[in-house]
C-alpha cells in the first residue's frame, strides 16, 4: 500500500506537471506571440503559475485546513521568491550566457524551480503535523 507521503509526492508531481503546462503556455505566448522579453515573460508566467500551484497544492496535495495563516502566506512568498530567483537566473544565464533558445532555457529552469518548491512546500510552508510524520 502507498504511504501518505508517496501519495503527496505523486499529487505534487501532477500539480507540477499541470502548473508547468500553464507556465510554459503563458511564457511561450508572451515571448513568441507578443514579443515580450524572456525576463518579463518569466515574471508574468511565473506569477500565474504560482497562483495555480498554491491553490492546488494547499488544498489538494497537502490538504491544509482553513484559509491559511499570515505565517503560511509569508513563507509561501519567500519560497516563491527564492524559487523564482533561482529559475530566472538559470534561464538568463543559459539564454544569454550560453546562447540557448528561450524555450530550452525555460525548460532547464523548471527543474530548479521544482526541486526548490517541493522541499520548501513540504517541509516549511505546508508543514505536516509532527505526529503524522512519525506514524508513516
Amino acid at each position: 500500500m502507498l504511504s501518505k507521503e508517496k501519495i503527496r509526492m505523486a499529487k505534487f508531481v501532477l500539480v507540477g506537471m499541470m502548473n508547468t503546462g500553464v507556465d510554459f503556455a503563458v511564457f511561450v505566448s508572451l515571448v513568441y506571440g507578443l514579443s515580450f522579453s524572456s525576463a518579463l515573460a518569466q515574471l508574468v508566467s511565473y506569477v500565474i503559475g504560482v497562483i495555480n500551484s498554491y491553490v492546488w497544492n494547499r488544498k489538494w496535495t497537502f490538504q491544509a485546513s482553513g484559509n491559511g495563516s499570515v505565517t503560511e502566506a509569508v513563507r509561501f512568498v519567500v519560497l516563491t521568491g527564492t524559487s523564482f530567483a533561482a529559475a530566472t537566473a538559470l534561464l538568463l544565464v543559459l539564454q544569454h550566457g550560453f546562447g540557448w533558445s528561450p524555450i530550452l532555457a525555460k525548460a532547464a529552469s523548471v527543474f530548479v524551480s521544482m526541486v526548490v518548491n517541493y522541499a520548501g512546500s513540504r517541509f516549511w510552508v505546508f508543514r505536516m503535523e509532527s505526529r503524522e510524520t512519525r506514524t508513516e
